[in-house]
């Protein structure tokens, strides 16, 4: 079993195919092929089942993908120790951020990058709980995750952005407007406006609603919360917003949600990352991020 068929393995789960991962790994397919080839000799069982539409891992390949990216990251880790030995600042670092949020990382970028040119800095969003799995398997770096004010992130430490009430907004004109809160029983009974399954304020919503033996009428979901504000303003529904968005744009009035629903926003990275220009671009970022009440970050550390 070599480090090149575990690369190119990982590669085709990750891009869904045998031509996306050699374009990834920049070698031609058949070699990509032959290599997964001799590694499913090497253990002795198929790893992938190929259709006209789709490559699958068979039962043996979901087995060995955990330990192949492990590997993987151990390699990655064990060079940028070395690195790190020689004084040298060099390699790649992920990041991942949710759609919205307070932090200029295209700044903290441009910054880190004049200082260290030869660092390969890449930048994706996705949902919380995306960003935090790939935190969990090496995939990323550092990401700026939504989580609840209790949350606790196995193997990742936090640094505090943002530390808020999550509020429900409607239009002006809404049978709502004249109130000031809401309980979470008679906001069931509206259509809402959320973000989608896996983002920080769907989980708070969908958790705080389980608990109380309700379920949520979820009418319009959009990708940002500013899309929301934007469905509520022209009154087609309660949008589950954070405070600050739901009392900080014309055409909308906000109610307190009760019981109080809250959430964080925060850096998050890997507890025991060894990738020193991820710590470098990580110290920078958190500088970044003050915790409300105070002049430097709260770094909570994942139990």
């Amino acid at each position: 079993m070599e480090l090149r068929q575990l690369e190119y393995f990982v590669a085709i789960v990750e891009e869904g195919g045998f031509t996306r991962a050699a374009s990834r790994e920049r070698v031609a397919q058949p070699a990509v092929s032959a290599q997964i080839r001799r590694l499913e000799r090497s253990v002795g069982q198929p790893l992938l089942t190929r259709t006209s539409r789709e490559v699958r891992l068979t039962r043996a390949g979901e087995a060995l993908l955990p330990h192949a990216r492990a590997a993987l990251a151990a390699v990655r880790d064990g060079r940028a120790a070395v690195d790190d030995v020689a004084g040298l600042l060099r390699g790649s670092v992920a990041i991942g951020t949710v759609t919205l949020h307070p932090m200029n990382v295209a700044h903290l970028i441009a910054e880190f990058h004049a200082d260290h040119p030869d660092v390969e800095i890449t930048l994706g969003t996705a949902t919380s709980d995306v960003l935090i799995a790939e935190l969990g398997d090496g995939r990323l770096d550092l990401a700026i995750v939504s989580i609840a004010v209790d949350e606790d992130l196995p193997g990742l430490e936090v640094a505090v952005i943002t530390d808020e009430a999550v509020e429900a907004a409607v239009a002006d004109g809404h049978p709502l407007a004249h109130r000031r809160s809401l309980s979470l029983e008679q906001l069931s009974r509206h259509p809402l406006i959320s973000l989608p399954a896996g983002t920080g304020l769907r989980t708070r919503l969908d958790t705080a609603c389980a608990a109380a033996g309700l379920r949520p009428r979820i009418a319009f979901e959009a990708t940002s919360p500013a899309e929301l504000a934007e469905l509520a303003r022209h009154g087609l529904g309660v949008a589950i917003l954070p405070q600050s968005m739901a009392r900080g744009g014309s055409g909308l009035h906000a109610l307190r949600l009760a019981p109080e629903l809250r959430g964080r926003l925060v850096w998050a990275w890997r507890a025991d990352g060894a990738n020193p220009a991820a710590r470098v671009l990580g110290e920078r970022a958190r500088a970044m991020a003050v915790s409300p009440g105070s002049g430097a970050p709260a770094v909570v550390p994942g139990a």
